[in-house]
């Protein structure tokens, strides 16, 4: 096990040097001159000669990304050329709020999809299956920020004034605040790692809520993630829910299958003991590969919902050329991404004991 996890680990690496370089070039590639964004318009050119120079901008490329790739090795990711603010700092205020969205689209997809897997493969061709992958391929044919405004136009407005109303944007009502983890962990005396994770935590609204027992702040800050979550997670749901339809039906004809019936066991028994067992395995591969996308979406519905996360600081950074803070996101986007599916690997031989990880 230890030899699999550190070669999966060694062969991982090339992979984030890669998205590293690709990043760092299409960024410094694509037009524009990050000093007008900065400075504004009507900078002159010996000011944007000026700035360029202090920034390093003028160094060649590979210059350029050597001293990067030593920056990130000190844990430093630069600082904001808009901002003018660390970069660490901008993703400790922002990377909580779009991994709650991710973790809370991925907890519905997940849960969602696989009951209604198994309710369509136990009642093949009828009509709960029809109408459940008539849904499915609907869900998967709608895009992100259309669906986000629509269930936002129908909960928000259509049944406001109903028990029914959900919030359509923000992170928490009015009047709502957090009681802040700095306080009762001294932040200000700690440095380094264990002062970003502290950090971190605080700004992780639904954490901090919990760990600090307010139970009314926990209350609004889920509901005000029920329409993120649904609208990121309604494509993932749809695979989901069609891979485990597909996986449990191939198992269901299986041999062990019918001498499990004849037996005597009950249908549940024989779903969730013997074929739902192995069939996870490439439902877990697409749960997987799914969150990927989940963070890609989150990105878009952040904007929708106006909620306080990487989406709407990637926006801005990509458009006022932000270049440190674009490159940091998309190797933190990625480096998560590809530990997820460091995750789903390890589950094989603990969710299938046939599986050896050699």
């Amino acid at each position: 096990m230890t030899q699999f996890i550190a070669r999966r680990l060694l062969l991982f690496l090339p992979v984030l040097f890669g998205i590293t370089f690709v990043t760092f070039a299409l960024a410094r590639l694509l037009p524009g001159e990050p000093c007008f964004a900065t400075l504004g318009e009507k900078a002159t050119l010996a000011q944007c000669a000026a700035f360029n120079e202090r920034e390093g901008l003028n160094d060649p490329i590979m210059v350029q990304f050597g001293r990067y790739l030593n920056d990130i090795a000190h844990g430093n990711f630069g600082t904001s050329l808009k901002d003018s603010r660390p970069v660490t700092e901008i993703i400790l205020e922002r990377l909580p709020m779009t991994l709650e969205v991710t973790l809370g689209a991925m907890l519905f997809s997940t849960i969602f999809g696989i009951l209604l897997g198994i309710l369509s493969a136990t009642r093949r061709n009828s009509a709960v299956d029809v109408v459940t992958m008539m849904g499915a391929n609907v869900g998967v044919s709608m895009p992100v920020f259309w669906l986000g405004l629509t269930l936002a136009y129908f909960f928000a407005l259509t049944l406001k004034g109903t028990p029914f109303w959900i919030p359509p944007s923000g992170r928490l009502s009015s009047g709502m605040s957090l009681l802040s983890l700095n306080e009762f962990y001294q932040l200000s005396e700690m440095t380094g790692l264990r002062a970003a994770i502290v950090t971190f935590a605080s700004n992780t609204v639904t954490f901090n809520a919990l760990i600090t027992g307010r139970w009314d702040v926990l209350r609004d800050a889920l509901w005000h993630l029920i329409l993120p979550c649904v609208a990121v997670g309604t494509i993932p749901l749809s695979i989901i829910a069609r891979m485990t339809r597909s996986s449990l039906l191939e198992v269901l004809g299986l041999e062990y299958v019918r001498t499990a019936r004849a037996k005597g066991l009950t249908g549940r028994q024989v779903i969730f003991k013997h074929a739902f067992r192995n069939a996870i395995i490439p439902i877990i591969t697409v749960v997987g590969l799914s969150f990927g996308s989940l963070m890609s979406g989150a990105v878009l519905t952040e904007t929708v919902f106006a909620l306080p996360g990487v989406g709407t600081q990637l926006v801005g950074a990509i458009l006022s050329r932000d270049y440190a803070v674009v490159q940091a996101f998309t190797v933190i986007i990625a480096f998560i991404f590809v530990f997820a599916n460091l995750l789903v690997d390890l589950s094989y031989a603990f969710l299938d004991p046939r599986i050896r990880l050699q």
